[in-house]
Formats: C-alpha cells, sequence, structure tokens
C-alpha cells in the first residue's frame, strides 16, 4: 500500500527560523516575561506581531515583527502597465481605495503632464467619492477602536453608517471595497442619475448621528479614562518618526496635504484642519487622536456639500461629457525618477516612479505607505504603560497592515 504523503512536518525550530525573536529568554531578569500579542489576536488589527517584554502588567519594552500578509504590490508594479497597477493600489489600504486611486492617478498624470487639463466635473467626483470614503475609513477606526477597548454599541453604529456609504460606492463602481473606479486621465464611469440625490440625503442622515456619536464615545467617562494622557505623542517625536494624518494632527500640527499641497479642486473647498488640544489630557493622546477623526467626519460633510453643490450647477451632468475623454491608450511617460503624494484618511501616501521613457510599465513603483511610518513609532510612545494601554495605543495608531507589509 502507497505511504499517504506528509504535508507538514512539526519541528520546534520553524518559529524561531521564520522570524526570530528580539529578547532572548536567558537573559530577560526574573520578573520579566515575554509575551506574543499577535498575529492574530484582533487587538493587533490583524497579521502584526508584536513581542512584548513586560514586568508584571507593566511593559518594558517592545518590538514589531511584520511580514505575515506579503501583498507584494512594490513586485506586481514592475510587471504591469499604469491602468493595470490601480487595482492592486486598491488592495493596500483597502479601507480607503478610492483615496489611493486618487494619489496615484494624480501621481501618474502629473508625469504625463495632463494634470491641468483634467474636467472640472472629473475633480468634484474625485473629490466627493474621496470623502465619502475617508469617512467610511474613519468609521472603522472608531468602531474597531470602541471594540479594542470593551465597548461594542460603537462599533455597531459605525459599520451600521457605513453601510450607507458602501453602497453608494457599490452604485458608482460595482464594487463594496475595492473600487477601480479613479482611472488616470479620468474616471470608469460618470455618477449614476440621481447619486447626488442620495448623497445629499445621507449627509441629512448622518448628522444628528456624529452628535451622538461624540456624546456615546467621546464624553463618555470611560473612554475618557482609558484615553487620555496615554500614549502621550509628542510633536516633536511625531516629526522625528515621519507620522502624518491623526496621528501627527493628535499632536497639534495642523499639516494636511490637502492644504499644503493643494491638490484637485480642495483649493477651491472650505474646510478646516482639526488638531489635538488636550482637551481630555495632554495634547497628543489617544484620546486626541480619536478625536481629530471624528472632527474630520465633520469637514468631509461640509466638503461633500461644496461638491454636490457645483456638480448640480456649475458642473452639472451633461449627456455630452465623457469622463473617459482624456485617458489614454497607452502611459508611456518620459524617463524620470518622480514623487507623488495625497492625504489618505491614515496619512500621507505617496508614490515614487521610476520609468525609462520606452515602456509603458515602470521600472520601479514605492509605495509611501502612512500605516507604516505611523506604527514605527508605538515602540516609542509604549514603553512603560500597562498592558491594556497597550491594546489602546495600538488602536488609536489606526494600521492597516495591508498597507504595513505592502
Amino acid at each position: 500500500m502507497e505511504k499517504r504523503q506528509i504535508q507538514y512536518q512539526f519541528e520546534e525550530n520553524h518559529l524561531k527560523n521564520s522570524s526570530e525573536n528580539f529578547y532572548d529568554p536567558s537573559k530577560l531578569k526574573t520578573e520579566e516575561m515575554v509575551l506574543n500579542l499577535g498575529p492574530h489576536h484582533p487587538s493587533t488589527h490583524g497579521v502584526l506581531r508584536l513581542e512584548v517584554l513586560t514586568d508584571g502588567e507593566y511593559v518594558v519594552d517592545l518590538t514589531p515583527h511584520l511580514g505575515y500578509l506579503h501583498r507584494c504590490f512594490e513586485k506586481h508594479a514592475e510587471n504591469l502597465n499604469f491602468q493595470q497597477i490601480i487595482p492592486y493600489v486598491d488592495r493596500m489600504d483597502y479601507m480607503a481605495a478610492i483615496n489611493s486611486e486618487h494619489a496615484f492617478a494624480m501621481g501618474v498624470e502629473k508625469m504625463m503632464g495632463i494634470s491641468e487639463k483634467i474636467p472640472k466635473r472629473v475633480e468634484y467626483i474625485r473629490v466627493l467619492v474621496a470623502e465619502l470614503n475617508r469617512l467610511a475609513s474613519h468609521f472603522v477606526a472608531i468602531g474597531t477602536y470602541g471594540l479594542d477597548i470593551g465597548a461594542t454599541t460603537p462599533f455597531l453604529w459605525m459599520m451600521r453608517d457605513r453601510e450607507h456609504i458602501l453602497r453608494l460606492l457599490e452604485w458608482i463602481s460595482g464594487a463594496r471595497m475595492l473600487y477601480n473606479y479613479i482611472w488616470v486621465g479620468g474616471l470608469y464611469y460618470d455618477l449614476p442619475v440621481g447619486f447626488e440625490e442620495r448623497c445629499a440625503e445621507f449627509i441629512t442622515y448622518f448628522e444628528p448621528k456624529l452628535k451622538e456619536l461624540k456624546e456615546l464615545v467621546m464624553d463618555n467617562k470611560i473612554f475618557i479614562e482609558r484615553t487620555a494622557n496615554v500614549g502621550v505623542l509628542p510633536l516633536d517625536l511625531a516629526i522625528d518618526y515621519g507620522t502624518s494624518g491623526p496621528v501627527l494632527r493628535g499632536s497639534g500640527l495642523a499639516h494636511d496635504l490637502r492644504r499644503v499641497d493643494g491638490y484637485s479642486v480642495y483649493p477651491e473647498l472650505d474646510f478646516n484642519i482639526p488638531i489635538g488640544e488636550g482637551k481630555m489630557g495632554t495634547v497628543g493622546d489617544c484620546w486626541d487622536r480619536t478625536n481629530v477623526r471624528v472632527e474630520e467626519c465633520w469637514e468631509s460633510l461640509k466638503i461633500m456639500k461644496q461638491c454636490l453643490a457645483q456638480l448640480t450647477t456649475d458642473h452639472k451632468r451633461d449627456r455630452t461629457f465623457d469622463p473617459q475623454a482624456l485617458v489614454p491608450k497607452k502611459i508611456r511617460p518620459k524617463a524620470m525618477d518622480f514623487y507623488s503624494r495625497a492625504e489618505n484618511p491614515k496619512g500621507e501616501l505617496g508614490f515614487f516612479f521610476r520609468t525609462n521613457g520606452k515602456s509603458d510599465i515602470p521600472e520601479r513603483v514605492k509605495a509611501r505607505a502612512c500605516s507604516f511610518c505611523n506604527l514605527s513609532v508605538l515602540e516609542e510612545i509604549s514603553k512603560g504603560v500597562l498592558l491594556s494601554d497597550l491594546i489602546a495605543i495600538i488602536g488609536s495608531i489606526d494600521v492597516v497592515m495591508g498597507e504595513v507589509d505592502r
């Protein structure tokens, strides 16, 4: 009788060979212990392993271990033409796919010198759907953060309201999370008839819900006690580590690329940049970072209202409008090294392109992922905190591992 093939043979050294531990157990003090948070525990938001050195309930030190997802975005990008890369861009920060598409498409358009030719209706649609996706991303960040520190209701409320956005985005693209809607030079398709009205209805529906969220979460005594004065990130440290987005703004710096770089039609729109002010504790703590996201939801609604006003008046739909009029059949930029960036919900998403001028396939596409940079500061702000506070700190950074291990 033929022997059955053994598919997996357990060996004690498998873990050590694949991901060697940073701390040597033989050198630990008597009271110290090494704990692994992740890669499967929900506190690490998916495929992230934190090797934590503890003394009782206190965190002495920690080391993040990456490399459990292998999204391989940059290697894919070296083998596909520019338009084919966009679906892979979606899969990095899958919570904010349209924002990532926007950043990538703008970079390629700048390389080709067609940025100024993009129709205003296309630009307003891009900003409208990007802000919708920003809301959806913040809903997940705030809702799952509630779960991390023991509150179920905010998560259920956020998922309920996020569903309205996903249905709107599915209406325009056919997909709920990975859209491939913003193309280099234009859009996949114009807005469906009635989309503007449905968007306005959502804004009317959601504004009172956002007020309820503030009362339920941000003003909640237990939430404040769990997040105020916890995981304080000083501004100088935030800048040194290259953090961006709500993590940086939570430390008090009003740095938002929608204002700083003024891309697309953002310079024509009126909105504020929320920052951490230490209202409940210290500037740059977990409460401030979360409050910045909540306040940004209000600003996104304000931006959406202005986009809808433009899309129903000066730049309303027209039978002659073709969102693919400027979409090139073949994208072959000149030989250059080029960097472009945009403000994603989690921070600065940048793309470095290297092209040779001969092929429509880039030689190199390097993604500057905001989640990766923001995660790097975790070790600095977690030393000496309680183990339960470490979970609160991880959640306040809001990382997506598709972007970290790309």
